[in-house]
């Protein structure tokens, strides 16, 4: 079991800061604990300094002293000083050109071949929002970012949208302390509605562009529910009491499956690409792969596969977006490795020890890369390179651990919620592609969409 629940984090709350206003760090002045110059001593001439200094102005202060052969003497010396003398204080003089070994001639007729630009990861966050009362519990779910560009945040009893087109923040609901706090959100893929799981077992559907609650599933579980994933119009919601729930939110009589594998708390879910297959972890340190045809059927086990190798509880789930059979998990505190299974095999394909809690995973959309967000002791977020896991980067700023990440729609800006009630948002998969022209045939589906923006 992954010992992180709930940290006290009592001490770090300001009540009466105002959720999602950004942060405005003072900048230290530009002249601030600057290197003290140096002069380049090489490039001084101390004959003529010294000369300056002395024999230079004993003419002028005491004339009498002074004789026609002195005169000529001290005029020839400052002549020969005076001679290439550059300042007491100067720079050295800028490097020679380089000789062109090859000529010109011979290297045009070849062309080289164009090199890739290094993509330019920041390594400080582009924007930080206040995120009080965000509860530091590993085990829930309270961030996540619809395909309508619409962040939702759980902080306390309360759900916040965010819209990352605008900056703009508004309420969705705010739960009573009789059925809060709220403990997971996610998005339906339509980008307005969202669901939001309660501490007392309850599942909320809300429509956001309206602000009003559709219905509430009741039944599927006896505890909290703390993970969440759509699949469709299919909602899987995963409890404390170790059940995963599918939920088609179309009917009246909503739970068409109910998986069981788990004996604690499933605290990630993540449905493939396809819809075919279902990723669970849980506080059992098991991490399950259910497939929907073998789950339905009367077989004795319902999961395709069990996977038994984590140490800690697995929260972190990520599908690859360029292979649809591999997936990606982490473990807690006590596991602290990421793991890459082949799902139709069940085949652990690597390990990575990362020496610290993974609390969330996320693939890049464009490039062969994965994003971890860790705990104690650096609370970073680190960019590997797959497979080689290479480290590219890693960005630090969070002062607790990162509990949640979320992608935006384009892949790029990634947002991560930490215990340290901020919320950052880092630009750490680039720049996003020039999209093509979407088809204008069959517009409907998506027309609610404007009205969001």
């Amino acid at each position: 079991m992954d010992a992180g629940s709930a940290h006290s984090s009592s001490n770090m709350k300001t009540q009466s800061r105002s959720p999602l206003q950004e942060q405005f760090l003072q900048r230290r002045n530009s002249r601030e604990n600057l290197d003290r110059f140096i002069p380049n001593r090489s490039a001084m001439d101390f004959d003529y300094a010294h000369y300056m200094l002395t024999e230079g102005r004993k003419g002028k202060e005491n004339p009498a002293v002074s004789s026609p052969s002195r005169e000529a003497y001290r005029k020839q010396l400052a002549e020969t000083l005076n001679m290439n003398r550059t300042r007491i204080l100067a720079f050295k003089n800028k490097p020679p050109t380089p000789v062109e070994l090859i000529p010109h001639e011979l290297t045009s007729a070849q062309p080289a071949k164009p090199t890739k630009t290094r993509r330019y990861i920041p390594q400080t966050s582009e924007r930080t929002l206040d995120a009080p009362d965000l509860l530091d519990d590993y085990y829930l779910n309270l961030l996540d970012w619809g395909s309508s560009n619409v962040l939702s945040i759980a902080l306390g009893n309360t759900v916040y949208l965010w819209n990352a087109s605008d900056g703009s923040t508004s309420e969705l609901v705010t739960i009573d302390d009789e059925t809060g706090p709220v403990t997971s959100v996610s998005w339906a893929p339509d980008g307005r509605h969202i669901a939001v799981g309660l501490n007392n077992s309850d599942v909320q559907l809300w429509d956001s562009a309206d602000n009003r609650l559709l219905r509430t599933l009741r039944g599927g579980h006896r505890s909290r529910v703390g993970s969440l994933a759509w699949n469709n119009h299919i909602l899987t919601t995963g409890g404390m009491d170790g059940l995963i729930v599918n939920n088609d939110v179309r009917v009246r009589s909503h739970i068409v499956d109910t998986y069981r594998g788990h004996t604690q708390e499933v605290c990630g879910l993540k449905w493939s690409a396809s819809g075919q297959q279902l990723a669970s972890g849980g506080n059992d340190n098991i991490l399950h792969i259910w497939d929907r045809s073998t789950a339905s059927s009367n077989s004795p086990t319902q999961w395709l596969h069990r996977l038994e190798e984590h140490t800690a509880a697995v929260k972190a789930l990520a599908w690859c977006p360029f292979q649809g059979n591999l997936l990606a998990s982490g473990g807690g505190g006590g596991d602290r490795t990421i793991k890459f299974w082949n799902t139709h095999t069940g085949a652990c394909l690597n390990s990575v020890d990362t020496g610290s809690q993974v609390c969330s995973l996320l693939w890049n959309k464009n490039e062969r890369e994965l994003l971890s967000s860790h705990g104690f002791t650096q609370n970073q977020l680190t960019l590997w390179k797959y497979p080689s896991m290479v480290k590219i980067a890693e960005l630090t700023g969070h002062t607790s651990r990162v509990l949640f990440m979320a992608q935006s729609p384009d892949g790029c800006t990634v947002a991560s919620a930490a215990g340290d009630e901020t919320l950052r948002f880092w630009n750490v998969f680039g720049v996003p592609e020039v999209a093509k022209p979407a088809p204008k045939a069959n517009p409907e589906p998506f027309a609610h969409l404007n009205r969001i923006r």
